[in-house]
């Protein structure tokens, strides 16, 4: 589930998909919990795909790499090692979280709203 603030992509449609993922993770960690089974999602932040190549290709990583306080973007292989943590038992007692991978982005906005 992607991580954009709407500030950077004002969409409300997407806004609301996001919303309603992470909603649906919640309530199908506590519904499934009695079987056994764990949900959980992952909230990738500013990963290079086909979703964020024009960022490269207008030359505005800088800008968004300011807005990320690891000042860089994810690779792919920090998702991959994100999902193998959650699907391994050191997991386990995991259910119902919602994991940002976004090098901070999400601490940095909620520390500017509650600030």
């Amino acid at each position: 589930m992607g991580g954009i603030p709407e500030e950077f992509m004002p969409v409300p449609a997407y806004s609301a998909s996001k919303a309603g993922l992470i909603k649906l993770t919640k309530d199908l960690a506590v519904k499934w919990a009695k079987y056994g089974i764990n949900v959980n999602a992952i909230l990738p932040g500013f990963f290079r795909t086909r979703m964020t190549e024009f960022t490269f290709k207008k030359g505005l990583e800088k800008f968004v790499y300011s807005a990320i306080p690891l000042r860089r973007e994810g690779p792919p292989d920090e998702i991959k090692a994100a999902a193998l943590l959650l699907v391994s038992p050191a997991s386990d007692y995991i259910t119902g979280a919602i994991l940002p991978l976004d090098g901070g982005m999400l601490a940095m906005v909620m520390n500017i709203c509650f600030t």
